[in-house]
């Protein structure tokens, strides 16, 4: 089972008498980038909270880097990265305090810190701004340190919550690059995104309308099933049917 990377069986949660995830099953393989889109309100970010250890399910399974949401929580949080829309960098340290910031956190050795602190500002191309405030950084250069940083630990799994927003489609296709080198390096990559062009970009999509998963394949086999030309349109056609909006 361990070319899994993530295995889910019939994961639902419940606040109350509303179902925010509605049993919904699906694996992903190692190495793979997988889409996990829906509208707003379809409950992809509570889906997303359960798998990353911060979030307990109401019922259900799951498996997140071989360790269960129910029992290891701390070993799954210890195996993944995770970046969302917020970016999480300190406006207020440099590009190198960060790295160094975050390294500590993942409880990696200073020596180990410097050498690919180093590595990270070369990959970059940010050695010059390795002295500049984070906040001082255009919003493209932001997000792609936002990356790195995640991924600094080499973690098996990296959850990446709408990492693009905000930028231009060069900027955007400039991200994607970092993901495909990361999942080239094994890295398994769950990210939600909005833009429907990054959803082609991955090796299969899922798509959550209302709790429950409506469709889950490659770009190319949807795009086949509903008869279209663009995952836009695949996502439309299922958007539609949804009841409820945040």
């Amino acid at each position: 089972m361990h070319h899994k990377a993530i295995i889910v069986d019939k994961l639902s949660k419940q606040f109350g008498d509303f179902k925010a995830v509605d049993e919904i099953s699906f694996e992903v393989a190692k190495g793979e980038i997988f889409g996990f889109l829906g509208a707003n309100g379809a409950g992809k970010t509570t889906a997303m909270k359960m798998l990353c250890g911060l979030s307990m399910p109401t019922s259900g399974n799951a498996k997140v880097a071989g360790y269960d949401v129910y029992e290891d929580n701390e070993a799954i949080k210890r195996n993944i990265g995770y970046m969302s829309q917020k970016f999480s960098l300190y406006e207020d340290l440099t590009v190198k305090e960060n790295i160094k910031f975050y390294a500590g956190i993942y409880g990696i050795t200073p020596a180990r810190i410097v050498e690919k602190t180093k590595q990270l500002l070369l990959q970059l191309d940010l050695e010059k701004e390795a002295d500049l405030l984070v906040g001082q950084l255009p919003l493209g250069w932001k997000q792609k340190l936002a990356f790195s940083v995640a991924i600094f630990h080499e973690p098996q799994i990296v959850f990446l919550d709408e990492p693009t927003g905000g930028v231009d489609p060069i900027t955007r296709r400039e991200f994607w690059n970092l993901i495909y080198d990361a999942a080239a390096s094994g890295i398994t990559i769950f990210v939600t995104t909005h833009y429907m062009d990054e959803a082609e970009y991955c090796n299969r999509v899922s798509i959550m309308v209302d709790g429950k998963i409506e469709a889950l394949d490659t770009p190319a086999n949807l795009k086949q099933h509903f008869n279209v030309q663009s995952m836009d349109e695949v996502f439309l056609h299922l958007a539609r049917k949804a009841k409820r909006t945040e």
